[in-house]
């Protein structure tokens, strides 16, 4: 008989321990789902920020209208892609291009007068400063799930739900990934 009771404790144990494992998972799961919801939401701020850039640059530099249209494709292709791993493509599509803008503002002086252009500028570095500080929070959380996942003995309750890996949202650029150089007149 008491066998029998110590069976029942040690089955008693095991489903204890894939409930709380279970458990540990979705929250991993759900937490990486809301980090990725806060870098969604200032992508579609930077979203909302190109279409009046764009319009800014176009009244001074009319004869880039293929940097321009560069730049409204890059952004439409982040506005309809769907996974999360796409999104980061399309991003990075995205912020290269309008890094050309940035370099359009150098090479007419009129624009970078213009205070509206200025203060989108400024809107925007402040975006890229909060969709990096979100990327990070976001890949901690992916790496903290995955880390879960794939551990023993937590991956034995993986097949009872549904948790797909979480990508990495990743500069994959070098140039993005340069340290930009500073050169001081003498």
């Amino acid at each position: 008989m008491t066998a029998v009771y110590a069976l029942l404790a040690v089955l008693a144990l095991a489903a204890v321990w894939a409930v709380l494992a279970y458990n540990a998972l979705v929250a991993a799961r759900n937490r990486c789902d809301e980090a990725w919801s806060g870098v969604d939401v200032q992508l579609k701020r930077r979203h909302d920020l190109v279409p009046n850039l764009v319009e800014t640059v176009r009244g001074y530099a009319e004869h880039e209208q293929a940097t321009l249209a560069r730049v409204t494709d890059a952004r439409a292709r982040a506005m309809s892609a769907t996974t999360p791993f796409e999104r980061a493509k399309a991003e990075r599509e995205l912020g290269a291009s309008l890094g050309l803008v940035t370099a359009l503002a150098e090479q007419y002086p009129a624009l970078r007068a213009v205070e509206a252009f200025s203060r989108l500028q400024a809107q925007l570095a402040e975006l890229e400063d909060e969709i990096q500080a979100g990327r990070r929070i976001y890949n901690a959380d992916v790496r903290h799930f995955l880390t879960r996942k794939q551990s023993f003995p937590a991956m034995l309750v993986v097949p009872l739900g549904d948790f797909p890996d979480r990508p990495y949202f990743e500069l994959d650029s070098t140039r993005e990934r340069q340290v930009p150089q500073v050169a001081f007149a003498a």
